[in-house]
């Protein structure tokens, strides 16, 4: 991996609670450095937090900006942080461990690993386990924080579908760009605007004098992916900002913009990468299948039995349909000897997909289990659809979804922390005393 492996493991949580290793007691990390409403942060909790970025840029460390500054960004985050999952315990979301287990099987999943190699690959990062089971609980609480408000504040309707499609549609192009923003206050006054606009205009000509753009963004901005290198990673032309767009159509690939003005501060685009989409051409099924269920009086070895004796008859020139018609216990189906219609490979999960890909038309597959029971599939016919209407409008409802939902999840922070008691004491932070 070209950067180091817990920010793989960890992604977005990076900049939460983690414990390293050999962080002593008797060290005087114990002071307060930011009371948040009713809770606070501790010194060691923030140089844990610290010591792991560190760790993690340890092969680039100059991307990291001097001690005091990367203590800002990091508390700036921790403070977020403690705010969401405040808030999300406050409306009822709650995790259990057997929640936090499933996540972390994900992960080691996403990393080719099983979870006794991810456990000791986070160790020798100088995380402990039982942190970075906090990280990972306070990042899914996160996310699951944003669902919710984001699900109660947007919708997208036809009409504005149908607006997107008219003025010229989706885009198949999607950018990858880097992002730096330098933040201004709500209401900010004319020097506020300047001594930003000032700030912004210095971090573009240190990136044009050679500081890589990652490092500028762990050092300067304010967004909250700032400790990712401000990296916006691969998005639907649709789905940035349209200044951000208009941005990327006039760099080539590894250039910066001049910072531009928006509503909220100074950006600075980079346009690391840009490709294009083509003809949406879809390979569809055609299947029918008959169904055994489990239940309380029907063992998992009766209804294997059963479904078995069934392929043979099928297989010995049975008619598939009326065999389905006669034992298929799949409600929507049977009646129709088990006709599926035309579907995409997952329409039905990663069985089905497995006995289709298994069998060529006419075959019928091995019996097969799911979390209801037992099944056979015989597949008939595929074909190739060109849906690319179809997945321009369900591309113009997830790009409209996405958009609105970033601006009302920032407006939410927005509010949440202008509506917290923040007493920030770590020396030389803004709001210190």
């Amino acid at each position: 991996m070209n950067k180091p492996f817990v920010l793989a493991v960890l992604a977005l949580s990076m900049a939460l609670p983690a414990a390293h290793a050999q962080l002593m007691p008797s060290e005087p990390l114990d002071g307060i450095v930011a009371v948040v409403d009713e809770d606070v942060i501790l010194r060691s909790e923030l140089e844990r937090s610290v010591e792991a970025i560190i760790t993690q840029y340890a092969r680039n460390p100059q991307q990291l900006p001097p001690r005091a500054e990367l203590e800002r960004q990091v508390l700036d985050r921790l403070i977020m942080v403690k705010l969401q999952v405040d808030r999300a315990d406050g409306t009822g979301i709650k995790l259990s461990d057997a929640d936090v287990d499933q996540t972390i099987t994900q992960i080691a999943r996403q990393n080719r690993l099983d979870v006794g190699q991810l456990r000791q690959a986070v160790q020798q990062q100088g995380l402990s386990w039982e942190a970075f089971r906090k990280n990972v609980h306070d990042e899914t609480i996160v996310q699951r924080l944003r669902q919710r408000v984001v699900q109660s504040r947007v919708q997208v309707s036809d009409t504005e579908i149908d607006l997107m499609l008219k003025n010229g549609g989706v885009s198949s192009l999607e950018l990858h760009l880097g992002h730096i923003l330098i933040t201004l206050p709500d209401g900010a006054t004319a020097g506020q605007i300047d001594v930003a606009r000032a700030k912004a205009e210095d971090v573009s000509r240190q990136i044009a004098e050679g500081l890589d753009f990652t490092a500028a963004a762990i050092r300067y901005s304010d967004a909250q992916n700032a400790l990712e290198g401000g990296d916006l990673g691969w998005r639907s032309a649709n789905e940035v900002p349209p200044a951000f767009a208009e941005i990327a159509e006039r760099l080539s690939p590894g250039e910066t913009a001049a910072p531009v003005r928006g509503p909220n501060g100074f950006h600075i685009i980079k346009l690391v990468e840009r490709r294009s989409g083509g003809q949406q051409l879809v390979t569809e099924y055609h299947a029918r299948h008959i169904l055994i269920k489990k239940t309380e009086l029907v063992s998992n070895d009766q209804a294997r039995s059963k479904i078995e004796d069934i392929r043979r008859r099928a297989l010995a020139g049975e008619d598939f349909g009326t065999l389905a018609r006669e034992y298929s216990e799949d409600a929507p189906t049977a009646n129709i000897g088990g006709d599926m219609g035309w579907f995409v490979l997952n329409a039905y999960g990663t069985r089905v997909a497995e006995a289709l890909q298994d069998n060529a038309d006419g075959q019928i597959s091995e019996p097969f289990e799911t979390d209801v029971g037992w099944h056979i599939l015989q597949r008939i016919a595929t074909r190739t659809e060109d849906r690319t209407n179809e997945a321009e409008r369900d591309k113009a409802r997830q790009t409209l979804g996405a958009r609105k939902a970033e601006e009302e999840y920032e407006s939410f922070l927005r509010q949440m922390r202008s509506e917290a008691f923040i007493d920030i004491r770590l020396p030389g932070a803004s709001g210190a005393g």
